[in-house]
């Protein structure tokens, strides 16, 4: 049965917790494949441009998506991290190309994905 959202809410406090000790940073990437919606072969196969976008490939649906990604942006910047935008190119052989995220391609979604959240450096 799939986690109702106070279940899911729960389970993403622990997983973003992790990945920050873990990386320093959290990423919707790591989130979803800590959180089992996104497979290590189907990521690799997304780089490789293989999959022509990462939502295609993310095993929940559209509202579940927004859910977490909203969830962990609002917990993040609460959290005072901080949005960095970083880039995904293509791996593999030729020409490294911009992956996509999502089916619209529209910009504002593309940047929430590819934004991760690190700690603030503090500048003593």
């Amino acid at each position: 049965m799939a986690p109702n959202r106070k279940q899911l809410q729960s389970k993403l406090s622990a997983v973003t917790s992790e990945l920050l000790k873990e990386k320093g940073y959290i990423s919707f990437v790591d989130v979803f494949m800590k959180l089992g919606y996104l497979d290590r072969k189907d990521y690799e196969s997304w780089r490789m441009k293989r999959v022509p976008y990462l939502e295609r490939v993310i095993k929940i649906n559209m509202r579940k998506i927004n859910f977490v990604m909203k969830t962990v942006r609002w917990n993040s910047l609460n959290g005072k991290l901080e949005p960095s935008w970083t880039g995904y190119k293509s791996w593999g052989k030729g020409n490294k190309i911009d992956l996509r995220f999502s089916k619209s391609s529209d910009p504002n979604i593309e940047k929430t994905y590819a934004t991760h959240f690190v700690k603030k450096s503090s500048v003593a």
